[in-house]
């Protein structure tokens, strides 16, 4: 619907662009959008005072949308205060008297529609016939501001804000400066200035509300916005808006009321049914809740949002619950979501036969639906393990996207491994790891032998708590992660982020580094050190969790680091390389084959034996065989290693179940050349050699 209006914006063509706004807004009476472009098309046909209501309106529909009061900003340039600026000017250098706005007035408009480069040029053009004219300033510093050049855009519209410091354009766009700098007390000073000339802008004082709100007093910016509640003309998006800022300051019984008359008008919008469930809950007013949502329902049957509303008060798989999830079905019987529902509270009440059957149905009215083809497929893995396998292969063949293939590529290698074919599921695996070696980071080179090592220093008055946690891949220290994470450890993950911090314990070469002599130990140590604040460490209590261990790292850590403690997750070697080779691991190491996996998996192994038989740092060894998926277990290793109190992490958040200790033994032919490599360190570790 907008986009006749917007190619007729760029062209220029004024009445064609107003003749389908109107068609647009006459459609679409409550589209903020479809009152945006009529503006523009008006401010095109030279019409500013209905350009401005429009934006307004715009504005009132959507007055959390930045961009309009920006551009609002723009077109208020057009005041009478720049015809008499630029007809002082003409007079004075006898040029063209209508050249000069038509050229500011042009740049505004490609500012709001995105053309950065018009924008700029008409500048240029503008700054050539009145270079020192400050709403040339301003229009170039918007050029900057939409280009992301912050400081240059304050600096121009400050300058020009200097020369003509009573000039009401000005300093919108001063207040638009500071708030892309993020200095929002400036822009609150700004444009509450003019709020104060013009009290009854409405636009001003939704900015002046919303900068109180970033500078965190949501109160006062709802008392702020309370007047334009008055009278009819208040819309359900600022009762809204309202509503949210008083649940943000916490005074729930103001909100409900702003809230209610939002969703009153406008109850098939989601973003007013949101908050308003929220104030709800915050008041337990359950049987409102109830009340409001069934009466909503009847006029609006079909709406899955005020279903899914209606669920939320009742007990999770509830007789309540059920009977609402009846009355979605009869309204909505094939509506997959009412389904999804459905199937759920079969699971819960352990109607299996019922869950299979809504599953099926699922995949009939939507082939593919990951959740419902999961249930089927572990419906049949209990049952009949080789229809499991027909079926995920049949999904293979179907599935067009690369990824989604190799999803379920893996999702059939567990299925071969529960149909007892498990020389397959190895091969699937191997296959899946070997086609991505290349995209994956090479596994890091280990130290032949340790050096000798400085001494122990003593501990340090006071000491930091400082853990290093790491653990080899398969061995699911990731859950030892989830549950520090879970109780609030101070405990930091961003080794394996998009930005991960740049100290030695990130870089692969710092092991030779080391042994060569050209990284000094103790500078390895100040560099991490050093790196703490940038990654939100401000008391040096840290639990770091690594990349990757080598003893060499102890030439920096016994002198120098006392105070920490290596805890390191250890599972039978043999189920290691099983889950890497399954599951995959939590550091992207490139797994070229199983051999090597188990080569690389004993020698760096082989360093952790050494570390605990030699005693050669503070240090954990954490066994998970038997509590990898016990969320207690986990909770109650971790309190016994440290001596401290560990909160349980929820069961949910560990993941999904892994392979039960000792489950390498049904890969024992598929895998025997891999296991007899890793069956040394297993026993020297501890473990059964068969």
């Amino acid at each position: 619907m907008h986009e006749p209006i917007i190619d007729a914006l760029r062209r220029g063509a004024a009445p064609e662009a107003l003749a389908a706004a109107r068609e647009a807004v006459a459609a679409q009476p409550q589209d903020a959008t479809s009152h945006r472009l009529l503006a523009a098309a008006l401010r095109l046909g030279g019409d500013r005072e209905a350009a401005l209501s429009a934006i307004d309106q715009a504005i009132a529909l959507a007055p959390e949308d930045s961009d309009l009061h920006l551009e609002r900003a723009g077109l208020l340039l057009h005041e009478r205060q720049l015809d008499e600026a630029q007809a002082a000017l003409a007079r004075a250098t006898g040029l063209d008297p209508n050249q000069f706005p038509a050229y500011i007035i042009q740049g505004h408009l490609a500012l709001s529609r995105g053309d950065l480069d018009e924008a700029a040029r008409l500048s240029r053009t503008a700054s050539r016939i009145a270079p020192d004219h400050p709403h040339v300033a301003a229009l170039e510093g918007g050029v900057a501001m939409r280009r992301g050049d912050v400081d240059r855009a304050l600096s121009l519209i400050s300058a020009a804000a200097e020369r003509a410091p009573n000039d009401p354009q000005l300093r919108h766009a001063l207040g638009f400066a500071y708030l892309a700098k993020g200095h929002f007390a400036f822009a609150e000073q700004a444009f509450r200035t003019q709020l104060e000339q013009d009290p009854s802008s409405r636009p001003l004082r939704l900015l002046v509300a919303d900068l109180l709100r970033r500078q965190g007093r949501p109160g006062e910016a709802a008392d702020e916005l309370a007047p334009l509640l008055d009278g009819d003309n208040a819309t359900a998006p600022m009762h809204r808006l309202v509503g949210e800022l008083e649940l943000e300051a916490g005074r729930n019984e103001r909100a409900l009321p702003r809230l209610r008359q939002a969703f009153a008008a406008q109850p098939l919008d989601r973003r007013n049914l949101l908050p308003l469930l929220e104030a709800w809950r915050r008041q337990g007013l359950l049987d409102e809740a109830r009340t409001t949502l069934d009466a909503t329902l009847e006029d609006h049957v079909e709406n899955a949002d005020l279903w899914r509303a209606r669920l939320l008060f009742e007990e999770f798989a509830s007789d309540g619950a059920r009977a609402v999830v009846e009355r979605w079905r009869t309204a909505m019987p094939d509506f997959v979501p009412a389904l999804e529902a459905q199937g759920t509270l079969h699971d819960q009440a352990g109607e299996t036969d019922a869950a299979m059957d809504v599953a099926r149905r699922i995949t009939e009215l939507q082939p593919g639906h990951t959740q419902a083809e999961l249930r089927l497929i572990d419906g049949l893995l209990t049952r009949d393990p080789d229809a499991a396998v027909d079926r995920v292969a049949n999904l293979i063949a179907q599935a067009p996207d690369p990824n989604v293939k190799r999803t379920l590529r893996q999702l059939l290698g567990r299925c071969l491994d529960v149909a007892g074919q498990p020389d397959a599921a190895a091969a699937t695996w191997a296959e899946l790891h070997a086609e991505v070696s290349e995209q994956r980071l090479p596994l890091p080179e280990i130290s032949k032998a340790t050096p000798r090592l400085p001494d122990l220093a003593p501990l340090p008055d006071p000491a930091a708590a400082v853990l290093l946690l790491w653990g080899a891949p398969g061995s699911l220290v990731e859950r030892l992660a989830i549950t520090f994470e879970q109780a609030g450890a101070p405990l930091r993950a961003d080794r394996f982020g998009g930005q991960p911090p740049n100290d030695p314990l990130q870089r692969y070469t710092t092991v030779q580094s080391l042994l060569d002599g050209s990284l000094d130990p103790a500078y390895m140590v100040e560099l991490w050190r050093a790196a703490l604040p940038s990654r939100g460490i401000r008391d040096g209590n840290v639990f770091d969790w690594l990349l990757w261990w080598d003893n060499a790292l102890l030439l920096g850590l016994r002198p120098h680091l006392p105070e920490a403690v290596a805890m390191i997750a250890l599972r039978d070697p043999r189920d290691m390389l099983l889950d890497w080779l399954a599951f995959g691991s939590p550091v992207p190491f490139a797994l070229t084959s199983p051999e090597a996996g188990a080569r690389w998996l004993a020698q760096t192994l082989s360093q952790v034996a050494e570390l605990h038989e030699q005693d050669l740092f503070p240090h954990r060894l954490i066994k998970l065989d038997d509590i990898a998926d016990d969320a207690t277990g986990l909770a109650q290793a971790i309190a016994d290693a440290l001596q401290i109190r560990v909160a349980v992490a929820p069961p949910e958040s560990l993941g999904p179940a892994r392979f039960k200790s000792g489950h390498w033994r049904q890969f024992r032919d598929a895998l025997g050349e891999e296991f007899d490599l890793l069956t040394p360190i297993a026993q020297r570790l501890g473990y059964p050699a068969e």
